[in-house]
């Protein structure tokens, strides 16, 4: 069955509740906090380090074992214990933050070329561009410029599955499409959207899509500020409350998510600025926020 849109809270803070005292603990005296665990959490350990450590843990228990004599030798003591996982965590390659932000959106992400008939009655490309998928189903948000006037749609899953698509929406004054594929991978995932309503200029956010038809490719860097304007280069329109960011987006982004740490779509990449005519990123890129861009495809706000 088929699930619906995936939404995620925007962050809030949180007051950690204190945890009651042990028999061997007064109210008075604070818990001592294991440094390993506070370690996995800052990490966001991936199951390999997992492994590593209870690996490593496994040895020490067997050496322990082995050195106890007949009247017994010093047992593993939790110290003994902190110390391996600590040593594990600290000699493992822990994939970045916006490592791990790519590898949950990349799933969703889909390649969208469109194309049109020319003089001789053959096929040629019209746009080249990236999608998100928003809906299980095959609902997935691009930009409109990237398929407008196509007579043909082709999408091309994260998988390498095929389909051709269907407009089946429009937001043009946010330069938005919203397609449905015709031909649904059995293991489709989408993408997890959250409310921009707490960004805040600085905050990290990640852009996935087919620059210049390459990819998917991954750039990261920070929102630049919010609220902002973007006349396309072609001046028919002028755009509105857009999310200025600095991650490294090109031609062929166009449509893509950008995304928080923790891989969740906070807008769709549209355009970027172009104080010449070349057609490069010079660090300002423009994002319409998701809560448009659902809008688009008729799905309830947050």
């Amino acid at each position: 069955m088929r699930k619906p849109a995936l939404y995620s809270r925007s962050r809030s803070p949180k007051v950690a509740l204190p945890a009651p005292p042990s028999s061997a603990q007064s109210m008075d005296e604070p818990p001592k906090a294991r440094p390993w665990r506070a370690a996995l959490t800052r990490a966001a350990v991936s199951p390999r380090v997992m492994w590593s450590a209870l690996a490593l843990l496994g040895a020490l228990l067997l050496v322990s074992v082995l050195q106890r004599g007949p009247l017994g030798a010093t047992a593993l003591t939790q110290k003994d214990i902190d110390a391996a996982v600590l040593r594990t965590l600290s000699t493992q390659n822990l994939p970045s933050p916006a490592a791990r932000a790519a590898e949950k959106i990349r799933p969703a992400v889909v390649r969208v070329r469109s194309y049109v008939t020319d003089d001789k009655g053959e096929q040629v490309e019209h746009g080249v561009g990236t999608g998100v998928v928003i809906v299980d189903k095959g609902v997935i948000l691009t930009n409109l410029h990237v398929v407008q006037s196509a007579q043909t749609i082709k999408l091309v899953f994260s998988d390498g599955s095929e389909s051709a698509a269907s407009i089946t929406g429009a937001q043009p004054e946010n330069d938005l499409a919203v397609l449905q594929a015709h031909t649904i991978p059995d293991d489709l995932i989408a993408a997890t959207m959250r409310s921009t309503a707490d960004l805040m200029p600085g905050d990290e956010v990640v852009a996935v899509g087919f620059p210049f038809g390459i990819g998917p490719s991954t750039s990261a860097g920070v929102i630049s500020g919010l609220g902002r304007s973007f006349r396309s280069p072609e001046g028919e329109q002028d755009i509105g409350n857009l999310i200025q960011f600095d991650a490294a987006a090109n031609p062929g982004n166009s449509g893509g998510p950008l995304v928080t740490m923790d891989g969740e779509v906070v807008g769709i990449v549209t355009g970027i600025l172009n104080p010449t005519s070349h057609r490069t990123f010079v660090g300002i890129g423009f994002a319409v926020p998701i809560e448009s861009a659902s809008a688009a495809a008729g799905l309830p706000p947050f």
